[in-house]
């Protein structure tokens, strides 16, 4: 796994995190948190630009998500059940988001990004409801760049040992996700409260 984001990192640089999260993103099989969270470490070792990284992170996964959007919008519900299963689209997935949908409504457009293989159906269930192509761009969007900001920030700080977040994500799931969000989050504010402190000083 690491040679093969290696080869797609040094070969097609910035570009190829930004296809790679957008076909992620539409369903092929793609390992997005290993590849954000590699990126990040690239970023943190200086063979990448921390900005640059999430700009195109942010932009693979919004382009991704948007031809979801429209995919649903221009085809329905009997395309995701034909083709879904093509791009590992199993059929309890798309019934898990549809149950999800229903429950948490236009918030699951960023939830779902932090669930392995929901985040790939939820754009299909917008486009097919006919949600407003701005409300979705609104809660997509934001969540797209949640997700990658997170998952960029953990492979800087894990540093060499940025591979241990598959092993969690397989095993742990959204609850690794989730605490590992908020302790990222309180992390940044810490170190910016110092940092604030230290100015006023």
């Amino acid at each position: 796994m690491e040679y093969l984001l290696e080869l797609l990192i040094f070969r097609y640089g910035y570009i190829g995190l930004t296809i790679a999260l957008a076909l992620g993103i539409v369903g092929v099989p793609v390992p997005d948190e290993v590849l954000l969270t590699y990126s990040g470490y690239l970023a943190g070792n200086g063979t990448l630009h921390p900005l640059l990284v999430v700009l195109c992170a942010f932009l693979g996964s919004a382009f991704g998500i948007t031809v979801s959007y429209f995919i649903g919008l221009r085809f329905g519900y009997p395309f995701l059940l034909k083709y879904g299963p093509k791009l590992h689209l199993s059929h309890a997935r798309i019934e898990r988001a549809q149950g999800w949908m229903n429950q948490f409504g236009n918030l699951l457009l960023i939830l779902g990004f932090f669930v392995p293989g929901v985040r790939h159906v939820t754009a299909y269930m917008a486009g097919m409801t006919r949600l407003k192509f701005g409300t979705f761009m609104f809660y997509a969007y934001t969540g797209a760049l949640s997700w990658s900001v997170l998952f960029i920030y953990i492979g800087f700080i894990l540093g060499d040992r940025w591979l241990q977040v598959k092993h969690y994500v397989h095993h742990y799931g959204f609850s690794f996700l989730l605490y590992g969000g908020i302790a990222a989050l309180a992390y940044f504010s810490l170190r910016r409260l110092i940092a604030m402190r230290k100015v006023k000083a």
